[in-house]
């Protein structure tokens, strides 16, 4: 990826990263999206654009989303977007294709914040995967627990 080789510290996040949390578990099980979301430090975002550039990619901000679109056919559905963090990064996930993924226990967090439809599928997902361990489930804030206990209720 772009960003592997100019050294820029990133994770997928979203639904791209839930399917492969759950096909890794469960081969055959995550469900596939059309976009991908990265974690980035916003510092690195002239380098972030400068990178993809050399793999066909272009920045845009569009309606308060920065993206990565392909040069060629430009959309925001199949876009890479970028979501800023702050913080350093937990430590990762490495698929055996050498993807740098958001931890389960991030992932459920972000899910059941967000907590939109496409969210409480990809939670079912990753608990139908038996990845929300009771550590994950015990880390989570009692609202967050309460959104949890809702998804599973609605099996």
């Amino acid at each position: 990826m772009a960003l592997d080789s100019a050294g820029i510290a990133y994770r997928v996040v979203g639904g791209l990263a839930v399917f492969f949390q759950v096909s890794m578990r469960r081969p055959g099980r995550g469900r596939s999206t059309e976009n991908v979301d990265i974690a980035v430090d916003r510092k690195e975002l002239q380098r972030i654009a400068a990178s993809a550039e050399k793999f066909g990619f272009r920045y845009r901000h569009v309606a308060g989303v920065d993206m990565l679109v392909d040069a060629g056919t430009p959309r925001a559905n199949t876009a890479v977007h970028m979501v800023f963090i702050n913080e350093k990064f937990s430590e990762p996930t490495l698929t055996e294709e050498g993807i740098l993924l958001a931890p389960v226990a991030d992932l459920v967090k972000m899910k059941l914040t967000s907590f939109r439809m496409k969210d409480q599928l990809h939670l079912k997902d990753l608990d139908s995967a038996r990845l929300i361990t009771p550590e994950i489930e015990a880390s989570l804030s009692e609202v967050l627990r309460a959104r949890l206990g809702e998804v599973r209720a609605a099996r």
